[in-house]
């Protein structure tokens, strides 16, 4: 209701004219460009996970250090090497980064991305980073959030 769309009370809502709605309200005209940087396994799970989900919101690129990961593609993202960021980054028109990289790295990647031009990070790490007002920081730790709900269902 709150973003001008309502259902019936015995049909409920039609999921694919609802999702389109929220596509326009959250998606820009030309879309959202994304890179994850850190192919590890959260990595990988991120860019399989999204792949082909949203039209406007995509992931284009990886970047890693390990000369395993570099060079190869995962559910249809190249992956680069970590150096290469700012080049890939000005070159693909990427707006978002992704951080899943060890936790003592995060805040060197996270540096690297605003200096590359990134307006918005999705950082995975347990560790906090610091990013200017002008990009919009998101961090998500699983582990106190696997914590909170342990805590929560202990009580139950």
């Amino acid at each position: 209701m709150l973003i001008g769309y309502s259902g019936t009370l015995r049909q409920g809502y039609d999921v694919k004219e609802l999702i389109e709605i929220i596509g326009k309200i959250i998606d820009s005209k030309e879309g959202q460009r994304v890179a994850v940087i850190g192919i590890g396994n959260l990595g990988r799970a991120i860019i399989g996970y999204f792949s082909g989900k949203r039209t406007k919101l995509s992931i284009v690129a990886g970047f890693d250090v390990n000369p395993e990961k570099i060079d190869r593609v995962y559910a249809g993202v190249w992956c680069y090497h970590f150096d290469r960021l700012a080049e890939i980054i000005e070159k693909e028109n990427i707006t978002i980064g992704i951080i899943t990289v060890p936790s003592g790295e995060a805040a060197y990647v996270s540096d690297k991305l605003v200096n590359a031009g990134i307006k918005g990070i999705l950082n995975f790490t347990p560790r906090p980073i610091q990013v200017p007002s002008n990009v919009y920081l998101e961090e998500y730790d699983i582990i106190t959030s696997l914590e909170k709900l342990a805590y929560f269902v202990k009580k139950v």
